[in-house]
């Protein structure tokens, strides 16, 4: 007989199966096959103008918008860009790309000059949609700073000297603008298109084509563009929506951006693969729009990150709104609170709300909640592996599967893996291995069910309010002053936002600069969620013997003196 201490211990390797089969099939023919199938069925509502369009309706728009991209020589392949909150069109032009196979590139509505103008380069993108302005970020003022030729050309004849590829600008809503489309014309344009053309280029789309690049913060520098497929996002979207047990009578309250994965996969594809309703309570997130949403709409279901439902829960509006047709939805983004979940469970209705856990390379869901799990099961963990998923936990130093219930770094395989960062090989190779399985740089533990929890990061992310903020892309940033030396950002702990982020800075000798300075250079030239709320300036870093730099240390002192309370 073998010794109990030389049995094999249960490894941290989990695989789910299911009855359900993947989707075999492009964005395009799943949306025309729920277009036919449920074709009197609302398929998208924008409750600020109470538009509201059938999937017949919405099918068409989509059609005409998909031929009028061909019009302005979108080809397969083409980046197609969209930087705007949730209206209508960003749906629109969602789902009008994947038709032809044009490459969607989410810009977030965040970004200002400095990262517009990279991601454009980066991604070559070819057209961009926009919008004239989202609260003080002046979109068409900035795209003028950035592409200053557009003044002078005529629609569609863009010649940009630093951006090469971008031939065409669209603007959503506004006033007419010099060498831009207004929305209006820009749809006329695909009148010259055939049915036959259309047809054909339909055709030539593929379930294994990258339909969308979506930036993610690097580690090391500046943003990279994974690289997701129809099948990657497709399939992800239907099979969360599977676990939240959705039909074609759901009703989806949609509060989160579009240019995220959790809105235009967890949300929008979760809804049209399974012919239930997109509904937009508002442009950008609006605590009171979105009660008001669900019980007008009387929507079964709702999404949202932490601090969202933390502000409906904390709204005036809160304790006159009828959620009775609440059934399900998804928390996700950051950690979620225990009191904030139970709260949710209890007093919007929403018994069978599910945790999901991912990151923009892997399409995003790798594991989900059942939507009958335990209240506890729900509040401290993020769940098994969701379908036809893959997922291991192994050890950061050698490289190997640890024991369940001991911590190691999460790794998942499967449909929902990136194709790859957008032109970069190298940062490829880093993050997904040989053997197919992508490194999330995220540390967890498995139980002896396999369920798994997460317990911290590898790598030196920053979550403020569902936003994955890096530091080192920051620092880089601030590293652009010509008065700095040197920066170190980090997070530190926010009741409200879950992280707020710190740095610590050195001057170059003899340069005074002030906190407010450095808020102010931020400015317009980062997304307001990068810029620092806490700025402190030092003479040298806490550091090791060997010279590198010990950020936990500056964490720590930074929250004694701020008199912050660790979560």
């Amino acid at each position: 007989m073998i010794k109990d201490s030389m049995k094999k211990k249960k490894l941290s390797y989990a695989f789910t199966c299911s009855e359900e089969p993947l989707i075999g099939e492009t964005i395009g023919d799943m949306f025309e096959r729920i277009a036919k199938k449920y074709p009197d069925n609302e398929a998208l509502v924008y409750v600020p103008d109470d538009l509201r369009y059938t999937y017949a309706e919405f099918y068409n728009i989509c059609r005409k918008a998909a031929k009028s991209l061909m019009a302005m020589n979108v080809r397969k392949g083409d980046r197609v860009a969209i930087w705007a909150t949730n209206y209508p069109e960003w749906v629109i032009t969602q789902f009008s790309t994947a038709l032809i196979g044009a490459i969607l590139v989410t810009v977030n509505p965040a970004y200002r000059t400095h990262e517009l103008k990279y991601g454009l380069k980066d991604s070559e993108t070819q057209t961009l949609f926009l919008i004239p302005e989202f609260k003080s970020s002046k979109y068409v003022d900035m795209i003028c700073e950035v592409v200053p030729e557009v003044k002078a050309c005529k629609p569609g004849e863009l010649e940009s000297k630093d951006l090469p590829f971008l031939k065409n600008l669209v603007l959503i809503g506004g006033k007419e603008h010099p060498g831009m489309y207004s929305w209006k014309d820009f749809l006329e344009l695909g009148d010259e298109i055939s049915d036959d053309d259309y047809q054909r280029r339909r055709m030539e789309c593929d379930f294994d084509d990258v339909i969308n690049v979506q930036y993610t913060s690097g580690t090391t520098g500046m943003p990279k563009g994974a690289s997701l497929t129809h099948h990657n996002i497709l399939n992800n979207g239907y099979h969360v929506g599977e676990t939240m047990r959705f039909t074609n009578k759901d009703r989806l309250c949609i509060p989160v951006p579009f240019y995220h994965c959790f809105g235009m996969v967890l949300s929008n594809l979760a809804c049209v693969t399974h012919g239930a309703t997109m509904i937009i309570p508002s442009e950008y997130f609006d605590a009171e729009a979105v009660l008001k949403t669900v019980e007008k709409e009387r929507c079964s279901a709702l999404h949202g990150v932490p601090t969202m439902f933390i502000a409906e829960l904390a709204s005036p509006e809160f304790s006159k709104t009828d959620f009775s047709s609440l059934r399900t939805g998804i928390m996700a983004g950051a950690p979620c609170p225990v009191e904030v979940m139970k709260r949710v469970n209890d007093e919007m209705n929403m018994k069978e709300v599910t945790i999901a856990y991912g990151q923009t390379e892997t399409s995003p869901v790798v594991t989900q909640t059942p939507n009958n799990d335990t209240l506890e099961r729900r509040t401290e963990t993020v769940g098994p592996p969701i379908p036809h998923t893959e997922i291991k936990i192994i050890s950061p130093e050698t490289g190997k599967i640890v024991p369940a219930g001991e911590q190691g770094e999460l790794c998942c395989r499967g449909y929902q893996v990136m194709r790859g960062y957008y032109n970069n090989a190298e940062a490829t190779e880093e993050t997904i291995d040989k053997a197919g399985w992508i490194h999330t740089g995220d540390l967890a533990i498995m139980d002896m069910d396999g369920i798994f929890k997460i317990t911290g990061r590898i790598k030196n992310m920053i979550i403020r309010g569902g936003e994955n903020v890096y530091p080192r892309e920051i620092e880089e940033f601030l590293f652009t002053n010509p008065k700095i030396k040197d920066a170190q950002v980090f997070g530190v702990p926010s009741e409200k936002m879950g992280e707020e982020i710190c740095v610590w800075i050195q001057l170059k000798e003899g340069e005074v600069v002030t906190e407010e300075e450095i808020r102010k250079f931020c400015k317009g030239k980062i997304a307001y969620y990068k810029i620092p709320r806490y700025v402190k300036f030092v003479d040298e870093f806490p550091m090791t013997v060997t010279g590198k730099i010990q950020k936990f240390k500056m964490k720590k002192m930074a929250v004694q003196e701020l008199g912050l309370k660790e979560g």
